[in-house]
C-alpha cells in the first residue's frame, strides 16, 4: 500500500504540472492533428475506403509514436529544473516509484490525445469500423502502454546526454518496432474483419506480453538509471 501511495504522489505531480502548462498534451495533439490532414489530403479515404481502412491502422500508430516522442523528453525535463531529480535521488521512496509514476501520467496524456483524435480520425479517413469495435479499447491501451513504459525509460537514461532528443528516437524506434507490428496487424484486423480471430487474439496476446517483459526489465533496472552519474 506504501508503495502504491508513492506512485501516486508521483502521478498526481505530474497532472499538476501538465495541467498548468499543457505542454506535452499540446504538442502533441498538433503533431497528431496535422498528421491526420496531410495524410487525408494524400489519399483519397472516399474514393478508396478498403485502402484507407487497411492502411489507417499503420498511420495512427506511427504518428502516435513519434508524437509521444515529444511529450516523453519534457516530462524529464521538468525533474531536472530545480535540482529535483536529485532530491528524487535521495527521497526515501522507491526509485520504480517515480518510473511507474511518470509512466502512468505519460500514458494518461496519449489517451486524452488518442481520445480527442479518435473522432477526427474517423471524419477524416471515412472510417467504418466491420470488425468488433470493442477489441480497440483493449488494443489502444495495451499499444500506448508499450510506446510509453520503453520510452519513458530510455528518456531517462538520456537525460545526461547532450544529444537526448535524438537518442531517444534512434533506442526507442528499433526496441518498439515488434510492439508497433502487433498494434498495427491488431488495429487493422479490427478495422477491415479480415483478420481471422485466432490471428487477432493472437496479436494481442503478444502485445500484452511485450508490455509484461518490458515493464518488468524497466523497473527491475530503473534505479541503476537514476542512480547512474
Amino acid at each position: 500500500m506504501r508503495y502504491l501511495r508513492y506512485v501516486l504522489d508521483h502521478l498526481r505531480k505530474d497532472l499538476r504540472l501538465e495541467w498548468r502548462s499543457r505542454d506535452s498534451i499540446n504538442g502533441m495533439l498538433f503533431f497528431v492533428l496535422l498528421m491526420v490532414v496531410v495524410f487525408s489530403i494524400a489519399f483519397d479515404p472516399a474514393g478508396y475506403p478498403t485502402v484507407t481502412r487497411q492502411i489507417s491502422g499503420g498511420i495512427l500508430w506511427v504518428g502516435l509514436l513519434f508524437a509521444s516522442m515529444t511529450a516523453l523528453n519534457q516530462s524529464w525535463t521538468r525533474e531536472q529544473r530545480n535540482q529535483v531529480l536529485e532530491a528524487q535521488r535521495m527521497a526515501p521512496s522507491p526509485a520504480s516509484a517515480l518510473f511507474v509514476g511518470k509512466a502512468l501520467a505519460n500514458m494518461l496524456f496519449v489517451l486524452v490525445v488518442e481520445a480527442v483524435l479518435a473522432p477526427i480520425f474517423v471524419v477524416f479517413f471515412n472510417l467504418h469500423v466491420l470488425g468488433n469495435a470493442w477489441l480497440l479499447a483493449l488494443i489502444l491501451p495495451l499499444g500506448t502502454w508499450a510506446l510509453v513504459v520503453n520510452g519513458t525509460f530510455f528518456a531517462a537514461l538520456g537525460l545526461r546526454a547532450r544529444n537526448r532528443e535524438l537518442l531517444l528516437p534512434l533506442i526507442l524506434l528499433p526496441l518498439s518496432l515488434p510492439a508497433l507490428l502487433m498494434m498495427v496487424q491488431a488495429t487493422t484486423g479490427v478495422l477491415t474483419a479480415e483478420l481471422d480471430p485466432i490471428y487477432l487474439r493472437s496479436w494481442i496476446t503478444q502485445l500484452a506480453c511485450y508490455d509484461i517483459i518490458y515493464t518488468t526489465v524497466c523497473i527491475l533496472l530503473f534505479e541503476t538509471v537514476l542512480n547512474a552519474e
